[in-house]
């Protein structure tokens, strides 16, 4: 069937009010995170502080003022742009969907044939991820860190790396490309959030050991557990998904170029990652890891899956070289 110019247009219109959507969205998390309820605790832990540092005899200027709470109706007002900020992503998520839909139907075909439609797909996982953790952890002020990467990733797509709506190459023209590539993308959409909550970990843990260290960030997170049961969560889910990924891949080698495996810089890289991941939810089994080792390792796993997104794609040459850029 012919590309349906309309629906394309329609597509690229709908992508592109969903990154001003959720470029809107962090706003309004940035305000609750600066704010809110987490905002004037970290400001009262920190005054806490400076009382017990002049307690101690230490040498400041002027003695700290003691930290008022918020009053309530101020309160409420950031509560309600933060869930004003839930709300613009839930929207934003609908227009991405329509977007990636609309793709899929303007070229009649799966929408994830080039870097262009694969970052779309990879992003909206994502978000949708984010939006499941918010259901089940509070940590919605911190909605800003996951839709930042959302927001660049979805920029270079639409910029640098858009390729008009038209059918795949001949070699890609399976219906491999339909199971390997789609859970290629769900497992790199999940893991963006275990990747982006670790860091944030490591943020923490470092403020809790040395508290003149993001002194006005640290205090701002949510606690340890909370973030590293959320990095755990969403990788545990994962996992096995782009576990699947890369056996369907090897077996559509297979049948593609007659072996299962050829080390081509993307099916190394894939494999050290899955290393990786595999090492970090092994450590945490075996050896009872929960700190900053282990968020040390799944953050290695995030930025291998970004190198194997970008780097490989579109600066190396190799039998995966279909980024359509």
């Amino acid at each position: 069937m012919p590309v349906t110019e309309t629906l394309s247009q329609y597509s690229d219109l709908s992508y592109t009010t969903a990154v001003a959507v959720y470029l809107l969205a962090m706003i309004f998390f940035l305000v609750e995170q600066s704010f809110g309820r987490q905002g004037v605790q970290a400001a009262q832990r920190t005054r806490e502080r400076a009382k017990e540092l002049v307690g101690a005899g230490a040498p400041v200027a002027t003695e700290p003022t003691p930290a008022a709470p918020a009053p309530p109706a101020r309160r409420g007002r950031i509560a309600r742009i933060g869930r004003m900020g839930a709300a613009l992503t839930v929207l934003g998520a609908l227009l991405h969907l329509t977007a990636l839909v609309l793709r899929g139907l303007a070229t009649s075909r799966v929408p994830w044939g080039n870097m262009y439609e694969y970052i779309m797909a990879v992003c909206l996982i994502a978000v949708v991820t984010w939006l499941v953790v918010l259901r089940k952890n509070p940590v919605r002020h911190l909605s800003a860190f996951v839709l930042l990467p959302v927001v660049i990733l979805m920029f270079v797509g639409g910029t640098m790396l858009y390729a008009e709506a038209a059918p795949v190459q001949p070699a890609l023209q399976s219906y491999w490309l339909v199971i390997h590539v789609s859970a290629a993308a769900a497992s790199s959409g999940v893991f963006l959030v275990p990747g982006i909550a670790s860091l944030l970990y490591l943020v923490r843990s470092r403020h809790e050991h040395d508290p003149a260290r993001f002194a006005r960030f640290g205090p701002r997170l949510p606690a340890l557990e909370v973030l590293d049961r959320v990095a755990y969560r969403t990788t545990v889910f994962a996992f096995p998904v782009f576990t699947f990924g890369v056996l369907c891949g090897a077996i559509w080698a297979e049948a593609a170029w007659g072996r299962f495996w050829g080390w081509d810089p993307k099916e190394t890289v894939a494999f050290v990652a899955w290393v990786v991941y595999a090492a970090y939810l092994h450590s945490r089994a075996t050896a009872g890891w929960r700190g900053t080792r282990a968020a040390v390792i799944n953050v290695v796993g995030f930025a291998v899956t970004v190198f194997n997104l970008f780097f490989i794609n579109l600066v190396t040459t190799g039998l995966h070289s279909y980024a359509g850029v």
